[in-house]
């Protein structure tokens, strides 16, 4: 188990693939930890050095208290890839993740030379809605919000199937102070304008049947980033590297051998 003992939090991560090969850092959704890319690593390219990590309020990693800013996770994650004596990677971000990666491709741009935004925008969702989750979880925890969650997470065919029961308890056990300060920094967050500014390699992936970040939201930030890439993977939601991971990890790998030259 790795635990970077960071200025601002401690944060579990893990590394995968070859410790000598081009990193890639792929960064959470809100309500999951690293395992969301378990199905995912062993399908991608082994000459990478693969990160992952858990965000502040989630997994294994520590909790502080809330709200959280985004500049706030921002950081924790530019510390890490410090600490891991990281100088340029591929970041691939999921939701709260891609918006993670967006803001630290616009301010440290050194350390990202190519972006994948999956299943996130500049901008995601209302002040209000997410104060309304926020309200909701402070008053009675997690577990009575978990079956709307899951329901906008996962296609209904994959709702229906055993695979859902593990992802209910990973949210079950997420902290209700980590769920909220993240949903806090996204409450707070507009990256249009830096995300506009992007001019390094970016793809962008969606869900068909994602209602946590609609197709059309996600192409509408994918459409201000000058020559990036959108696709959509048919028939899965907000997760599609758990609901189809090969077709994802066929994305990755394209994208991967279009910017990583030695690859």
């Amino acid at each position: 188990m790795n635990i970077a003992t960071l200025p601002s939090v401690d944060l579990h991560w893990r590394e995968d693939g070859n410790p000598d090969g081009h990193p890639a850092v792929f960064a959470n959704s809100l309500g999951t930890d690293l395992r969301l890319w378990d199905t995912l690593i062993p399908l991608l390219p082994e000459t990478l050095r693969i990160i992952r990590f858990d965000k502040r309020g989630h997994g294994l990693s520590s909790n502080p208290d809330g709200p959280y800013q985004m500049s706030d996770l921002v950081s924790d994650t530019e510390q890490l890839l410090d600490h891991l004596n990281i100088r340029s990677c591929l970041f691939i971000g999921l939701s709260i993740g891609g918006m993670i990666g967006q803001s630290l491709a616009a301010s440290r741009p050194d350390l990202i030379h190519a972006l994948v935004l999956s299943n996130t925008a500049a901008k995601m969702g209302s002040k209000a809605i997410w104060q309304e989750r926020i309200e909701q979880i402070n008053s009675g925890g997690m577990i009575p919000m978990v079956e709307t969650i899951l329901s906008r997470w996962f296609s209904p065919g994959f709702l229906a199937s055993n695979e859902v029961i593990g992802w209910r308890h990973m949210l079950q056990r997420t902290p209700a102070n980590g769920y909220t300060g993240c949903c806090h920094a996204i409450a707070t967050s507009d990256l249009s304008e830096q995300t506009a500014t992007l001019t390094l390699p970016v793809m962008g992936i969606a869900g068909s049947v994602d209602s946590a970040s609609p197709p059309e939201l996600v192409e509408a930030t994918i459409n201000s980033i000058r020559g990036a890439s959108y696709h959509v993977i048919n028939g899965v939601g907000h997760l599609p590297c758990v609901e189809k991971p090969a077709e994802y990890a066929a994305l990755l790998t394209h994208f991967i051998r279009e910017t990583i030259h030695d690859q």
